[in-house]
């Protein structure tokens, strides 16, 4: 094979795909667990979604599991949303609790929502978002690389009908409202709070209940949630991360309508 007809392959299959997701359904910011399972949902459903993960590796925090020991904890409302991501999860001794290797988590999420019809573009920062007439209406991209090297390049956009906000800890995307658009979000204060320190129970619990639109056009999942409402971190255990992408998904179908068929 000559090496000019493997650079035009790679060339002209992602330029294809990236004219192709020029305008989805729905752009997701981050591909950790939350994100992708909304992805998954969505995808299956018949939405156009695009991921996007300023990170060479999709998954989020899951690689590492607890403290680098490769294991995560979901609890048992959780159990369901993993089978269908094709991740083995066993019970542990204490009832309600089950583990699953974090390495086949993060892996298996992933393959899940490409082979569900969603397009991951990784190494792609969302540093803006498109607002029109106080409404969502895309998001602004650049690569990371660039983010990171602090060069000076103007980014490109994608419209999207819904963005959802899954960067984790940082809750960037939702900051943009506060920030640059100079708005407040539709929650307690207006602005993110940041999240509070580690309590699995209450973090957990906190993260499915708020998740949801914080302002016209814009959701959060995942992390996200916690950072934006200021509740409780909660460490390797992973349910709430899950159960939050597939309410994401829940919500954004009933706003959009019900099901496009499938992809």
């Amino acid at each position: 094979m000559e090496d000019r007809n493997i650079t035009r392959a790679i060339v002209e299959t992602f330029t294809e795909e990236w004219l192709d997701h020029l305008q989805v359904d729905v752009a997701v910011a981050g591909a950790g667990p939350a994100g992708l399972t909304a992805a998954v949902y969505l995808a299956e459903w018949g939405y156009k979604t695009a991921v996007f993960e300023r990170k060479l590796s999709t998954g989020g925090g899951m690689w590492g599991g607890g403290m680098m020991f490769n294991k995560i904890v979901v609890q048992e409302e959780a159990v369901e949303v993993l089978k269908k991501m094709n991740i083995t999860c066993r019970p542990y001794r204490e009832k309600g609790y089950y583990t699953a290797d974090a390495v086949e988590a993060a892996g298996a999420l992933a393959a899940r929502a490409v082979q569900a019809g969603a397009k991951v573009f990784n190494l792609m920062s969302v540093e803006d978002l498109l607002v029109r007439r106080e409404r969502v209406a895309g998001v602004v991209l650049n690569w990371s690389s660039v983010e990171m090297a602090g060069l000076h390049v103007d980014p490109m956009s994608v419209d999207a009908g819904l963005v959802v906000d899954a960067t984790g800890h940082d809750c960037s995307v939702a900051r943009v409202i506060t920030d640059k658009i100079k708005d407040k979000l539709d929650i307690p204060g207006g602005e993110p709070k940041g999240e509070s320190s580690m309590w699995a129970e209450a973090g957990e619990e906190a993260i499915v209940r708020n998740t949801g639109e914080v302002y016209p056009g814009l959701l959060v999942a995942g992390m996200a949630v916690n950072a934006v409402f200021g509740d409780h971190r909660m460490g390797p255990v992973f349910g709430g991360m899950f159960l939050s992408g597939k309410k994401t998904a829940e919500l954004i179908r009933e706003k959009l309508g019900g099901d496009k068929g499938s992809s």
